[in-house]
């Protein structure tokens, strides 16, 4: 007899894959992704499921919010516009790390968590889950004047881009 699949089995089999997607957009793009090769992972199918294009613009940013995937139409495949705080503008190879946490919500939607988010930016970069969250929190600093932290989620990740880092 079959076991059956928990929750929790597929919590653990997402995290695995993220981590796995990210290692291999690191082997791929190299350890230092930066500005001039975000275009190319954007466009790169095998970890970007859906056409998206950057513009730094703080409409429809929450308070203390960095970056966002907004949908451009009624199906994913119209694509996402990923709204990055203009602050960052001047920063183009911090952007990377920012968009990298946002692409777990465009690709896997609402079932990836933030720690979820966390484990595939890290490993894209080449970095622990703890230098990423820091690397995050620093930037997410430079925002100031946003919503007080959120609450760390139950998986201790961080609540960045939604309002300050718990």
């Amino acid at each position: 007899m079959a076991k059956q699949l928990t929750a929790d089995d597929a919590r653990q089999s997402l995290t695995g894959h993220v981590e796995a997607k990210g290692v291999e957009i690191y082997l791929k793009y190299g350890p230092t992704l930066g500005w001039a090769d975000l275009p190319r992972l954007l466009a790169d199918r095998a970890y970007v499921r859906y056409p998206c294009e950057i513009v730094f613009d703080a409409a429809g940013l929450l308070p203390g919010e960095f970056a966002h995937p907004e949908p451009n139409g009624v199906q994913p495949e119209d694509g996402f516009t990923m709204r990055v705080h203009p602050i960052y503008q001047s920063q183009p190879d911090q952007v990377p790390a920012l968009v990298l946490y946002q692409l777990v919500a465009l690709n896997y939607g609402g079932f990836a968590s933030s720690g979820d988010a966390e484990t595939f930016g890290a490993a894209a970069l080449g970095l622990t889950r703890d230098e990423y969250y820091d690397r995050l929190c620093a930037l997410v600093d430079q925002l100031g004047g946003g919503e007080p932290a959120l609450e760390a989620p139950d998986d201790g990740g961080c609540t960045c881009g939604g309002g300050g880092c718990g």
